[in-house]
């Protein structure tokens, strides 16, 4: 008998993914949509920006091409290197609404093995072609747009072609998982087994495992196993210099961790092509409930002592009165609490019950049925936070200014920075925009010593200036963080967006250490340039 399995071969079908805003084009806002949501915010544009067709770009030339054994993987057509050019944040989409392509690699590799990754990385080196590493594009940070501008040629290397689950170990209940593999897939490919990774970032559908690992994404889990970290077991990564492969264990005491030199590596000191990672067995037993507090301050007290509680909710997520209303959760002016507790092995009603009292403790009212409403708040949330990326392109298109930026600090310093950026950060919008910005706020995880608040700006910008306008509310948002010393990101990664709030928060002496590990694994200089490091280290 053996309970380790090895997958057929069969790499997962790839999703129709807009070239220009988020996730699956069929979803994204008409136009008569993107005038009602527009209504909403005084001073917008009344009239939607077009999204221009693919023949209608004017793309650079092509600089470099690929030598003939390597032909095969690549492709220099227009509708290819257009969906290459960008992730999606706001700047991105604005710049490809504006048919602003200039970045646009010259060739998009698409590997099927590991073999192919290595001698397209060979080619690269010598050819002083940079490579930016590709999942399915969703960063919000810059972290797939090439900028530097020095080398002879850009190459965006996709790894979507690299879907499959080699190979499951169901006594240790881990998986051997390409890096390529879309959420929805990894998924699919473990629930014949009765497993699952559990890990459901806003952009489950259109990211894949390699942009988790790389940028050290958080996912379902509110609480504990909060981001892709602790799920991973080893991980296999080609660099210039060679590859890179971890001893899996569940844990060891032998020095730096190699796994931890590479996760948040962003693309730039090699390609994660293979991960075992740790999974769970189905959850059977679910229940969620919604908790409603008059004041915010209360509700933030009702989290912090969930959080310490040791009761460990899969969700809790808080949601300040402005966002509220903007996600469409009921909540009457205050402010919104959902709680989730779930588990494959035992009912879990007792420890929603607890979750309740300690919300109550701190004068919060569940909602009418609940907890009896089962599910059906915490599906509630996650609809309208699915929708939200579709919401924030349409305003986009109406000349909207829409940033979202995500951190974490310590409970003690919470007030302060709440306080804080609706002030500062309000303030520059102000100066930018010459309007009155929305400001909200929720927590997406939450930890025994502090929560990872996430900020909603919204305001009306000028046609034509809304990325200038964007760079300048981005900028006071990074300043203060940095005054309140919260991280610069807890779970959107580094990129070239956020580079200025990383290079303040991260000690020198170890920014000298990552400098070194650049240089002996990418001494060409190649992988994804000006992330992490300036490009000419």
């Amino acid at each position: 008998m053996t309970d380790r399995t090895s997958l057929p071969h069969g790499a997962d079908a790839v999703p129709a993914r807009s070239w220009w805003g988020w996730g699956d084009p069929g979803q994204a806002l008409p136009d008569a949509e993107c005038a009602e949501l527009a209504a909403l915010v005084p001073g917008a544009a009344g009239t939607a920006l077009p999204v221009p067709t693919i023949a209608s770009l004017e793309l650079p030339p092509v600089r470099v091409s690929a030598p003939r054994t390597l032909a095969h993987l690549v492709s220099d057509a227009a509708a290819v290197r257009a969906g290459h050019t960008y992730g999606k944040a706001f700047r991105d989409v604005v710049r490809a609404l504006r048919g602003d392509l200039a970045a646009a690699p010259d060739l998009v590799a698409f590997p099927r093995e590991e073999r192919d990754v290595v001698d397209l990385l060979d080619w690269a080196s010598g050819a002083d072609v940079a490579v930016i590493p590709y999942g399915a594009g969703s960063s919000v940070v810059g972290g797939v747009e090439y900028r530097a501008g020095s080398h002879s040629g850009v190459l965006s290397m996709d790894l979507s072609g690299m879907g499959r689950v080699l190979e499951i170990d169901r006594v240790s209940r881990s998986a051997r998982i390409q890096a390529g593999a879309l959420g929805p897939g990894l998924e699919a490919q473990l629930r014949p087994h009765g497993l699952t990774l559990r890990h459901f970032p806003q952009s489950f559908a259109f990211s894949t495992l390699g942009g988790w690992l790389a940028t050290r994404a958080g996912g379902h889990y509110a609480t504990l196993h909060t981001h892709i970290d602790d799920l991973t077991a080893a991980l296999r990564v080609v660099t210039p210099a060679g590859v890179s492969e971890s001893l899996r264990l569940p844990g060891s005491g032998a020095g730096p961790s190699p796994d931890r030199l590479f996760l948040g590596s962003e693309g730039t000191l090699g390609i994660i092509t293979e991960a075992w990672m740790r999974l769970q067995d189905r959850p059977v037993h679910k229940a969620s409930v919604s908790v409603v507090f008059d004041r915010f301050p209360a509700a933030v007290d009702a989290v912090r002592a969930i959080a310490q509680s040791g009761l460990h909710p899969a969700n809790c997520r808080l949601l300040d009165p402005g966002e509220a209303a903007l996600s469409g959760v009921a909540g009457g002016g205050g402010s919104v609490l959902v709680l989730g507790v779930e588990s494959a092995h035992h009912p879990v009603d007792g420890r929603l019950a607890e979750l309740v009292a300690l919300a109550r403790d701190h004068g919060g009212s569940p909602t009418a049925g609940a907890p009896a409403a089962g599910e059906s708040a915490a599906e509630a949330w996650r609809s309208a936070f699915l929708r939200m990326p579709y919401i924030r392109d349409g305003l986009a298109r109406m000349s909207v200014i829409s940033e979202t930026f995500e951190t974490a600090c310590t409970w003690d310093r919470f007030p302060e920075l709440y306080e804080a950026v609706h002030r500062d950060v309000g303030a520059a919008v102000r100066a930018a925009t010459g309007a009155e910005p929305i400001v909200n706020c929720r927590f997406t995880h939450v930890y025994p010593d502090g929560p990872a608040p996430y900020f909603t700006v919204i305001a009306p910008g000028r046609r034509g200036s809304e990325v200038a306008m964007w760079d300048a509310v981005k900028a006071a948002a990074m300043r203060t963080l940095g005054e309140h010393r919260a991280t610069v990101t807890h779970h959107h990664a580094v990129g070239r967006d956020h580079r200025p709030g990383y290079d303040r928060q991260r000690p020198e002496p170890f920014a000298l250490a990552l400098r070194a590990a650049k240089q002996a694994l990418d001494p060409a200089g190649i992988l994804n340039p000006g992330v992490l490091f300036d490009p000419a280290v």
